[in-house]
């Protein structure tokens, strides 16, 4: 190409650049990409999913585990770890997470943990109302150790902890009007520990009170139903969404 021909060549280019518009000249926008999950869940039989019949099913973690894979373009699930076991106390749990081997590496690696715990420690006090404010001190000291070793682990993952609905719906009002008091103290002790860590409070007991006669089943059982536990997950979730 001779030099007349080849600075034409360039002018023209030019030219066509110019004309284009600023969208066509830019290099594409590469969108987002998914925040990798790895989701631990710890606590006692509603972590593990128990139901009023009995038996083990779907518990909120796993509703959770479902929305972190529903939601793939935002999220892409990894690893999910429910280490949830009916009839645990705060010391258990505490126990696992300074002894256990499996569940401090599940802690290390995790992105998110869900925690509920305490409610066993409360419950298993009833009948011998003497040691009641003992019960929730413990559940108080050993929710500190469960935190505080949870962020020594790992200082960036995002921890959930739950407070308790009222287990005894059907129960008479006049017994309902001890415990119910002692529920508020063990979720306000949960709940100041839970601030104390800078980690979110998950309040569960209005949520299932609306509506107990669908999500507590049977009378006799303290155990949740499949729509309940979804519903506690919504409540999480929505936590989740604003983090």
């Amino acid at each position: 190409m001779n030099g007349k021909k080849k600075a034409a060549s360039l002018a023209l280019a030019g030219v066509l650049c110019i004309g284009l518009p600023f969208s066509a000249m830019a290099k594409p926008v590469q969108k987002d990409l998914p925040q990798h999950v790895q989701y631990v869940a710890l606590g006692d039989s509603l972590a593990a999913g128990q139901t009023p019949n009995g038996y083990i099913d779907y518990s909120y973690a796993d509703y959770l585990a479902g929305d972190f894979s529903a939601n793939k373009y935002k999220y892409k699930l990894d690893d999910f770890d429910n280490f949830g076991v009916p009839g645990y106390t705060s010391a258990q749990v505490k126990t696992d997470l300074l002894k256990s081997g499996k569940i401090r590496k599940e802690v290390k690696e995790a992105t998110h943990i869900t925690l509920d715990i305490g409610a066993n420690d409360l419950l298993g006090k009833l009948n011998d109302p003497a040691h009641v404010s003992e019960a929730i001190s413990a559940v108080s000291s050993n929710l500190q150790t469960i935190l505080s070793t949870i962020h020594k682990l790992n200082p960036h993952v995002k921890v959930y902890v739950m407070g308790y609905y009222n287990p005894y719906p059907y129960m008479p009002k006049d017994q309902q009007a001890a415990l119910l008091p002692l529920l508020k103290a063990l979720n306000a002790s949960i709940q100041t520990v839970t601030m104390q860590y800078k980690d979110t409070y998950i309040a569960t007991e209005s949520l299932i009170a609306k509506k107990y006669k669908e999500y507590i089943t049977n009378k006799q059982n303290i155990h949740l139903s499949l729509s309940g536990y979804k519903a506690i997950a919504g409540e999480f979730w929505k936590a989740m969404m604003k983090k």
